[in-house]
């Protein structure tokens, strides 16, 4: 961003040196159609024509504020915002939204919201069995997984072979 203003900054000093469109096409290396948008720009406007906004694009639906509301229910967990259980989708984020602030979101305009206007990231619940017992499968990893994996090492190498290898030929 502060990079384009510079360029533009600098394009405002060629055109009041008195430098042509062409000059400013060469020396900045922008097309001969941005030369002449911010010619015509300076020539309306002056400086202060291209010193340019600090956003570029759409204003946003949400502002800041509604924002930082949104955030605050969606930290206080889906059951705190009236859902059964307690894992959030995007289609229950774009309901939030929608109930706190009035404007409705599609799915991935919900996500895009959520990843770069909070930096929120995209999780996955942990799948394990509710009976799950980690100290248990600790002990199992340290007791009897050795012992099963050297059992499995210490076996003699199996055949595919029908035959015997130790059978002999008929004369």
């Amino acid at each position: 961003m502060d990079a384009l203003r510079e360029r533009r900054m600098r394009a405002v000093e060629l055109f009041e040196a008195g430098r042509r469109q062409v000059d400013v096409v060469a020396e900045l290396g922008v097309s001969a159609q941005t030369a002449s948008r911010w010619h015509r720009a300076w020539q309306t406007g002056g400086r202060e024509a291209l010193v340019g906004v600090d956003r570029l694009g759409r204003t946003p639906r949400l502002s800041d504020e509604q924002l930082a509301e949104v955030e605050t229910a969606l930290l206080a967990g889906p059951k705190a915002n009236g859902f059964s259980t307690d894992l959030w989708t995007l289609a229950r984020v774009a309901e939030v939204i929608e109930r706190m602030t009035g404007v409705r979101y599609t799915l991935s305009q919900t996500w895009l919201i959520l990843r770069q206007r909070l930096g929120w990231t995209r999780q996955r619940p942990a799948r394990r069995a509710v009976e799950r017992d980690d100290a248990a499968i600790e002990a199992w990893a340290k007791r009897d997984w050795p012992r099963i994996k050297r059992g499995l090492a210490a076996a003699a190498p199996g055949s595919a072979s029908p035959t015997r290898a130790d059978s002999r030929s008929c004369p």
